[in-house]
């Protein structure tokens, strides 16, 4: 136990060196974006590793974006969806995350087995279908598509994830709260949910970067103006033969803006949520 007590430190240490390490490593790509969006296109191409200065600074691609594209409808659209999602998936894979580890039923292990298979079979070989599904539905063209989607493919990683915190919390705690009186939904929501919210930071952060940034179903399922997302909305910049470079690496520099938002919300759970093996 004390051997344990003392290497714990340690091994939290590391943990957070290599997410700082880590962080680095990604925010470089995110840092040459943004600086070189402020850059005429000459000093793009000529020193794109150079901060703006007074010679080479301009607004030409921001004053693009906004002028020629309706870029707030398009954030709107990528930050409805990508919010309802990011609800749905929580709220969803929690629930089935809590039945799994809680209840012991026949088929129980197959039943986790077959809810994880969306880890390891990625969800765009099913394109075909899902669009023939949406076409019968008339929900093609709609957010609403959307947001089936991208909760269908983020429950598997959270059941996975949020199962393993919640066998880690204490049947005292939940027995105590049956003998009070309490339903099976006021123990998931009033007494196990908030003792599993670095994971489920955890499981936002990792749901989140992916809708924001995806292009796949969007340009699929809802490519209309109505409903583009940001990363589709930013694609019309970028021609067969000429692509508008200073609009292009506005549009991605503002597109970037609300997912560091909400990363830093959830940062701190994150890390938490993270470090919580490398404690025991």
């Amino acid at each position: 136990m004390s051997t344990r007590a003392r290497t714990s430190p340690v091994r939290t240490g590391l943990v957070h060196l290599a997410l700082i390490g880590y962080t680095l490593i990604a925010v470089f790509p995110v840092f040459l974006t943004v600086i070189n969006s402020f850059k005429d296109r000459n000093a793009i191409f000529r020193s794109p590793m150079q901060v703006p200065l007074p010679s080479t600074f301009s607004l030409v691609g921001y004053k693009t974006v906004l002028g020629q594209a309706d870029f707030i409808h398009y954030f709107q659209n990528s930050f409805v969806v990508t919010i309802v999602s990011i609800l749905a998936v929580l709220l969803f894979g929690a629930m089935a995350a809590f039945a799994l580890s809680e209840y012991r039923f026949r088929g129980n292990a197959l039943m986790g087995l077959y809810m994880a298979i969306g880890i390891m079979i990625p969800i765009r070989l099913g394109t075909v279908a899902i669009l023939q599904g949406m076409v019968a539905s008339g929900l093609v063209n709609t957010l609403t598509a959307l947001i089936l989607v991208y909760t269908a493919q983020g429950i598997p990683l959270a059941i996975f994830i949020l199962s393993e915190f919640m066998r880690s919390v204490s049947d005292d705690l939940k027995n105590a709260g049956r003998i009070d009186g309490l339903s099976e939904y006021a123990i998931f929501f009033r007494l196990v949910l908030p003792l599993i919210r670095p994971a489920m930071a955890t499981v936002a952060v990792f749901t989140m970067i992916p809708i924001w940034n995806d292009l796949w179903f969007p340009l699929i399922l809802a490519p209309s103006e109505a409903t583009k997302t940001v990363t589709l909305g930013s694609q019309i910049f970028i021609g067969q033969f000429v692509t508008n470079w200073n609009a292009v690496l506005a549009a991605l520099s503002l597109a970037i803006l609300p997912i560091l938002v909400l990363y830093v919300i959830f940062a701190r759970q994150l890390i938490r949520g993270i470090t919580a093996g490398a404690v025991k």
